[in-house]
């Protein structure tokens, strides 16, 4: 499922916030991501990072506990809804693939992560709990909230 229509020097930005591709380690493949770009999150024509995001395409039992979607947002830089911003920037690389939904999953404690899905759209699926073995290789947390961002 190629994306011809990005070219990896590509800086995505809404004027507020700019994703600048950067070059991360392949993830284990054994989790089978598929093809994943990741990016860090700067201030509109500002190369300070405020937080990365990573948007992965594939579909597996790693993705179902990860999701398509992972982000952060540095201390100093939060409550301004630059995550939210980030992945809104990702919408038109995500369409471009085919999807009409993803995933975003979040631990259950965190209420900023739960209000950025909120303030997108996403729907609630479900709570699950996360399995021993992904935790402990992962570091997960023992159950994760299910949010489904249809596009």
């Amino acid at each position: 499922m190629g994306f011809w229509l990005f070219r990896r020097q590509d800086i995505l930005t809404d004027s507020v916030i700019d994703l600048r591709p950067i070059y991360l380690p392949e993830p284990d493949s054994s989790v089978r991501f598929g093809e994943v770009f990741d990016f860090r999150i700067t201030l509109h024509g500002k190369w300070r990072e405020i937080g990365q995001i990573s948007l992965r395409m594939g579909e597996s039992a790693g993705i179902y506990y990860f999701g398509h979607i992972g982000y952060h947002i540095d201390p100093p830089y939060r409550g301004h809804h630059y995550a939210a911003c980030a992945c809104t920037l990702l919408s038109g690389m995500i369409r471009s693939a085919g999807k009409e939904s993803v995933v975003i999953t979040t631990d259950v404690d965190n209420a900023a992560s739960r209000k950025t899905c909120l303030r997108l759209g996403c729907q609630q699926e479900r709570i699950v709990d996360v399995p021993k073995a992904l935790q402990e290789k992962w570091g997960l947390s023992e159950r994760k909230v299910r949010y489904i961002w249809s596009l």
